[in-house]
């Protein structure tokens, strides 16, 4: 689906409504897997939950999971503790090129047995499900935290339970504070200090129901499309929380900065353009939330701001390099754009008035965080449909907000 993008204006204030996050969602999934008794209300109805509760749900010896990242690092350290239970567990063809090395030794190291279907150190893997008896072990930490949370949701049916000794800087904490946190909810004893994690063993069948808080990553592109509005516009939110568990919650002190003002009311936040006075350039480190620096640069793109985002080196591994394909998109728009393998700087922010089309290159995010630039320009989007990944309802919000489309299937 090509969607073409006219200037637009928005409705000065709309309620949207978005579903529960991807994040929150898949852990909170695998935990029902291991402890049947668990109920979950306002599950993400993105792809990648789909594809994660229709693969826990199977029999298959074959599992596709297609583009779902999460789901490939959750289900490889699910699925070598399922004594006995052999899975080939593929994805598509971007997913066969993603790194999963580091995780594999890990488990490997613990005792499981995996085998590279194809090439050594990615996907397609072959596991043989067994029980896992040793409970210490070393992994590297300034790769991918969703390593890290696999080992840890799976370390609750450990006999012994688990320590991660961590090696290097620590990539996203909040999404690891996230993983512990839903553990402790369901009674686990777990502990992170300095370098280490502890899990104990949950061998105990309980009842509970968890509630998702609604997606922050997806909230990211309301509060650019706020950011490149008039002042007064606003836009509300729901469900969320203000003791979030989620990294990306981090939106509402960064976009004070350009302009944006959230307030709780009740389980809504509501974002309100208040004012114009934006910096000449914006410095962060997003180490901790490095989904949110696409939706960010294109921000600071409209805006006219120069900025500089560092801690990206996950970008790398992502869906596609967003770093490079963040390069190769804002270019089209007139503007240059340095990056290196942990940061980007957006230093000379022209606009063209219209004409460029953006590739996706089969990123959600790519597609999301581009799309608010209609407040300020015209253009396209290729493979507009890719959004279905995390926000099935994305194009469908921005058509409730007022924004202009139109669709070509060439």
């Amino acid at each position: 689906m090509h969607l073409f993008l006219q200037n637009s204006s928005i409705n000065p204030s709309t309620d949207i409504t978005i579903t529960g996050s991807k994040s929150e969602s898949n852990r909170l999934l695998l935990l029902k897997a291991l402890f049947k008794n668990l109920e979950i209300q306002n599950v993400s109805n993105s792809d990648d939950s789909q594809y994660m509760l229709k693969a826990l749900d199977s029999d298959n010896p074959i599992v596709d999971i297609h583009h779902a990242g999460t789901a490939m690092r959750f289900l490889t350290a699910y699925f070598a503790t399922l004594d006995g239970k052999t899975t080939l567990l593929t994805g598509s063809q971007r997913m066969q090129e993603r790194p999963i090395k580091i995780l594999v030794d890990t488990l490997r190291a613990l005792g499981a047995d995996i085998e590279y279907d194809k090439e050594e150190g990615f996907p397609p893997l072959r596991i043989t499900g067994k029980t896992l008896l040793k409970d210490e072990v070393r992994m590297k930490a300034n790769v991918s935290s969703q390593y890290i949370s696999a080992l840890l949701l799976m370390a609750t049916k450990l006999k012994n339970g688990l320590t991660l000794h961590l090696e290097g800087k620590i990539t996203s904490v909040p999404y690891i504070k996230m993983t512990l946190s839903l553990l402790d909810q369901l009674g686990v004893e777990t502990s992170f200090e300095g370098q280490v994690i502890r899990v104990k063993p949950y061998l105990d069948t309980v009842s509970k129901t968890f509630t998702v808080e609604s997606d922050w990553s997806s909230a990211s592109y309301f509060y650019s499309i706020v950011a490149l509005s008039p002042v007064g516009t606003q836009i509300n939110l729901s469900t969320y929380k203000k003791d979030s568990l989620q990294g990306d919650a981090v939106l509402q002190e960064i976009y004070t900065h350009l302009g944006v003002q959230t307030t709780f009311e009740g389980s809504k936040i509501n974002l309100k353009k208040i004012n114009t006075n934006v910096p000449d350039s914006l410095d962060l480190d997003l180490a901790n939330a490095p989904d949110i620096a696409q939706t960010i640069v294109v921000t600071c793109l409209g805006l006219q701001v120069k900025c500089n985002l560092t801690g990206l080196h996950t970008l790398k591994i992502k869906e596609t390099d967003r770093l490079e394909a963040l390069k190769n998109e804002i270019y089209k728009f007139g503007t240059s754009i340095d990056i290196t393998d942990d940061s980007l700087h957006l230093s000379d922010s022209k606009l063209l008035t219209s004409g460029p089309v953006v590739e996706t290159y089969n990123d959600h995010r790519m597609a999301m965080a581009f799309a608010p630039l209609a407040l300020r320009t015209e253009f396209s989007i290729k493979e507009a449909e890719v959004v279905s990944k995390s926000f099935p309802d994305f194009w469908n919000n921005l058509a409730e907000l007022g924004f202009n489309t139109s669709v070509s299937e060439k």
